[in-house]
C-alpha cells in the first residue's frame, strides 16, 4: 500500500487478542483443594448446560446462523423464552461464557475457514463479503437471540465483534492480502477496521 492510504489499514497488526478466549488448562484431582472448587463448579455447569434441551435449541440455532441459515417463523420468540428460563436456573450466570468460548468460537471457525479456502487476489473481496454478512446479518440475529441476557460486563454485540477480531481478522493476515502498491481497498474492509480498531470495543477486564 502507498503512504497516502488510510493509516487505519495497518490497524490489525496492532490488535491484541481478547484474553478471555483462552481456556484455562484443566486440572484433574481426586480431592480438589478449595481454590479449585470454582473451576470444578464451572465444569459441572458446562456439562449440565450442554445436556439441557433448552440450551440445545439455542445452540442449534446459533450454529445454523453462522452457516448462513435464518430463523424460522416464531423461532426467535421460543429461543428468547428458552434463554429466559435458563437465566432463572443455576446455569444462568454461565450462559455468556459458554456463548463466547463455545458457540461463538465454533461459529467463527466456519467464517475463518471460508476465507482461508480462497486463494489469490479474490481473498480481500471475500473477506469484505464475509464481514458484510457478519455485520448486517449474523450480528443482529445473535443480538436478537440473546436479547434477554442483560447486565453483563460486555454485551453480546461486543463479545461477537471481539470474537470476529480475534478469531477471524487476526488469523487471516490482512496485510498479506493487500498487494504492494494497491491503493483501492473495499469500503467494507475500511469499515471493519474502524469498528474493530483498538479502543473502539472495550476488552474484558482480566480474570
Amino acid at each position: 500500500m502507498t503512504r497516502g492510504s488510510t493509516p487505519t489499514l495497518y490497524l490489525p497488526i496492532e490488535f491484541h487478542k481478547m484474553g478471555s478466549f483462552r481456556r484455562p488448562r484443566p486440572r484433574f484431582m481426586s480431592s480438589p483443594v478449595l481454590s479449585d472448587l470454582p473451576r470444578f463448579q464451572a465444569a459441572r455447569q458446562a456439562m449440565q448446560l450442554s445436556s439441557n434441551s433448552a440450551w440445545n435449541s439455542v445452540q442449534t440455532a446459533v450454529i445454523n446462523v453462522f452457516k448462513g441459515g435464518g430463523l424460522q417463523n416464531n423461532e426467535l420468540f421460543l429461543l428468547n423464552e428458552n434463554i429466559r428460563r435458563l437465566l432463572k436456573s443455576e446455569l444462568g450466570s454461565f450462559i455468556t461464557d459458554y456463548f463466547q468460548n463455545q458457540l461463538l468460537a465454533k461459529g467463527l471457525l466456519f467464517v475463518e475457514e471460508k476465507v482461508h479456502l480462497c486463494e489469490g487476489k479474490n481473498r480481500i473481496d471475500l473477506l469484505a463479503e464475509v464481514w458484510d454478512h457478519f455485520f448486517t446479518e449474523t450480528l443482529p440475529t445473535l443480538q436478537a437471540i440473546f436479547y434477554p441476557v442483560q447486565g453483563q460486563e460486555l454485551t453480546i454485540r461486543q463479545i461477537a465483534l471481539l470474537g470476529f477480531r480475534d478469531l477471524v481478522l487476526l488469523k487471516v493476515k490482512l496485510e498479506e492480502m493487500l498487494p504492494v502498491g494497491q491503493t483501492k481497498v473495499p469500503a467494507s474492509i475500511i469499515q471493519m477496521l474502524l469498528i474493530l480498531q483498538p479502543g473502539a470495543i472495550p476488552d474484558p477486564a482480566p480474570r
